[in-house]
């Protein structure tokens, strides 16, 4: 089963579109990355640059509103994230917990929707569109 590990600093919500990030912080980060692949269980991990260079679209008015960054509100907000291929939970949670994380920092773990999580009438609409189908949607 797929997972995504959201990494969720905390600060990130109000930093500035410049990346100045620790040297030492990268190193150790990036030993836990080639550790999550030669487990074999990485699919795809990307650090995201901060809200601040990014925008919104609301749909709350019933048409598309956008909103650039930085965003007043936001609480928390997603840093980076990483997929892996693990049979369980439990194991998602036990390679999250191996992260270097820094105090400041929290890794929100979630299952990735698969195929066999959909009823059949929701499974036909997404089989009709193979192009999409191809690039992820319940993509196993």
């Amino acid at each position: 089963m797929r997972y995504m590990m959201l990494m969720i600093p905390k600060g990130y919500e109000t930093a500035g579109p410049e990346l100045d990030l620790p040297a030492d912080a990268v190193a150790a980060m990036m030993k836990y990355n080639e550790e999550l692949s030669a487990a074999g269980i990485l699919v795809a991990l990307e650090g995201l640059h901060p809200p601040s260079t990014g925008a919104r679209v609301s749909f709350a008015s019933g048409e598309p509103v956008v909103i650039d960054g930085p965003f007043i509100e936001a609480k928390e907000v997603v840093g980076g994230f990483w997929i892996i291929d693990v049979p369980t939970l439990a194991d998602a949670i036990e390679w999250a917990k191996r992260c270097p994380g820094s105090p400041s920092e929290t890794i929100e773990v979630r299952k990735i929707q698969e195929m066999d999580d959909y009823s059949d009438p929701v499974r036909e609409v997404v089989e009709a569109h193979p192009a999409v189908l191809e690039k992820g949607i319940g993509n196993r």
